[in-house]
């Protein structure tokens, strides 16, 4: 009996130390890999955007401030599903929308690139006129 407490202990303890080990090294993978995406994100910034737009060159820190700011303005803390979307209900697409803000009706445009090209540089150059009349 003194055998079975003993291994039940050990089996015990050994369940608590990997799970301890495991938990702690996916902290630690955790952090590395936060340190390592903000030393990416400083170098792409740094490659980038003084020559294209002229903005200064960032340190480390700034790099992963400038994450942190862009997820607290940009992004939720709440995963993939938030509350305020259900995960069953379909999102709206931009087409969709077209089609409510048309009323479905498309029928309308079918002969659209006919218009344009028989009257619609026309249309426009006289609008044009309007407008530069308008001003003046």
């Amino acid at each position: 009996m003194k055998d079975y407490i003993e291994h039940q202990v050990k089996s015990k303890t050994e369940k608590f130390f990997r799970g301890f080990f495991k938990v702690l090294f996916m902290i630690i993978a955790a952090i590395l890999f936060l340190l390592l995406f903000g030393y990416g994100f400083m170098l792409l910034w740094n490659w980038l955007m003084p020559d294209v737009f002229g903005l200064p060159i960032l340190t480390y820190w700034k790099a992963v401030g400038i994450l942190v700011m862009a997820k607290i303005l940009f992004g939720s803390f709440e995963g993939k599903h938030s509350k305020k979307s259900s995960p069953n209900k379909p999102k709206k697409r931009f087409g969709d929308r077209m089609k409510s803000n048309c009323g479905g009706d498309f029928s309308k445009w079918e002969f659209y690139d006919e218009f344009w090209k028989e009257e619609g540089e026309h249309a426009f150059n006289n609008f044009l006129d309007k407008k530069r009349n308008s001003t003046n």
